[in-house]
């Protein structure tokens, strides 16, 4: 008799790292940037270290929304992305998994995230099921509007209002700088990595910001990066933050700068890695506010 055992078992690992790769989960820089701004908002509600588990509970709701956002976005452009380079090894482009094992997937981390939800105050848990809309209706966007990024901004910022409904049971002005500020931080980024998909998308009449913006796509670029900022100095007068939180704000323009220069020619590569460099803009904002809330003043 044959033994298929190792067999088998070579077919679950390829499967699973099947499923990872949809979630891409090879992928974090996603997952990154959605948790920065996260981050932020629990250190600025709570005045400095938040309670462990809220800590915990949105870390998880990070990294399981950010893996339920790739699954349906999959979903939804199964039928494009085998057009594209970039997107034709994805699972479902390139039928190593199958419409129904997706289904199965979203629904499940969708489970996953209800019952992070239950454990929210209830303001937060309230605001949950905005986030889940949002999440569902993203990729669909490219289909119907110019600015798709505003809506994935939308999305990627929506932890910063749930944080403050959950420590501070509302949503003080500061809640509001910080979301416009992260909607603002994901139009930059992901216009950079939308410059490097510009030819594709116009091939599949897909709509994004970089087509939008055409020639004036750096301007804008650099004019929405000010705005963050401006945002962001905003929210730390309103919290009466000290020099250390502006001296990261300060590191922050300097990464800007940089990626303005990683741009300038628009090579794919070099608008990737400028995108990819938004993860360094949101750790040092991250790190100057927990330096800021740890600081004791001197007499």
């Amino acid at each position: 008799m044959v033994d298929n055992t190792k067999d088998h078992s070579f077919s679950r690992h390829l499967k699973w790292r099947e499923y990872a790769h949809l979630m891409r989960w090879h992928q974090p820089i996603g997952a990154l940037l959605l948790l920065w701004p996260t981050l932020w908002a629990l250190w600025m509600a709570s005045n400095g270290i938040p309670e462990w588990r809220w800590l915990l509970v949105f870390i998880a709701g990070v990294w399981i929304m950010r893996s339920a956002g790739c699954v349906i976005n999959d979903l939804w452009d199964r039928d494009i992305d085998p057009h594209v380079e970039r997107t034709a090894q994805r699972p479902l482009a390139a039928g190593t998994l199958s419409v129904r094992q997706a289904r199965r997937l979203f629904s499940f981390l969708c489970l996953l995230a209800f019952a992070l939800a239950l454990m929210l105050p209830k303001p937060a848990l309230l605001l949950a099921f905005p986030a889940m809309a949002l999440t569902i209706s993203y990729p669909l966007m490219k289909r119907h509007i110019h600015l798709p990024q505003a809506v994935l901004g939308i999305a990627f910022g929506w932890a910063v209002p749930m944080a403050f409904a959950t420590v501070e049971q509302r949503l003080p002005p500061a809640s509001w700088l910080l979301l416009g500020a992260t909607i603002v931080w994901a139009m930059v980024y992901d216009t950079e990595y939308a410059i490097s998909d510009r030819e594709e998308d116009q091939k599949l009449a897909v709509k994004s910001s970089a087509i939008f913006f055409g020639a004036y796509d750096r301007l804008i670029i650099l004019g929405l990066q000010g705005l963050m900022l401006i945002l962001l100095v905003g929210a730390g007068m309103v919290l009466q933050r000290s020099i250390i939180y502006y001296f990261g704000l300060f590191l922050a323009a300097g990464l800007f700068i940089y990626q303005q220069q990683l741009i300038r020619y628009r090579q794919p590569n070099a608008c990737q890695q400028a995108f990819r460099n938004n993860n360094w803009v949101g750790m040092v904002i991250f790190i100057a506010i927990v330096l800021d809330y740890s600081h004791i003043p001197m007499n």
